[in-house]
């Protein structure tokens, strides 16, 4: 599975729908994935899946906004059926810096 990680900037109108579906009351705390870039900068995104592609989107005051502003018919409908493979990938060296998903991990319950 491929992993990219976008900044609020670069949202296409299809990554920010499938935010809004996967967080439609906005995100929590043990929502967001922090982590290192190779900068050694803290970084903090929430995921969201599709088929083939994580994406990592970069938490920001702007990204709350957006969703919290965000109605499907501001949209044309070409704007939601574009690939959403035609994002630019920014950094490809920053995906060796994602945190890698474990099966073993122990519940907090």
């Amino acid at each position: 599975m491929r992993r990219v990680i976008v900044d609020f900037k670069k949202l296409t109108p299809e990554i920010l729908a499938l935010l809004v579906d996967k967080y439609p009351y906005g995100y929590d705390d043990d929502q967001i994935i922090s982590f290192k870039n190779a900068k050694n900068e803290l970084i903090e995104c929430v995921e969201v899946r599709t088929a083939d592609t994580i994406y990592l989107v970069k938490v920001s005051k702007k990204l709350e906004t957006s969703m919290e502003n965000y109605d499907v018919d501001d949209y044309d409908d070409e704007d939601l059926t574009e690939p959403i493979s035609e994002i630019p990938e920014k950094i490809a060296d920053e995906d060796e810096d994602l945190p890698e998903e474990s099966d073993d991990e122990e519940d907090e319950d």
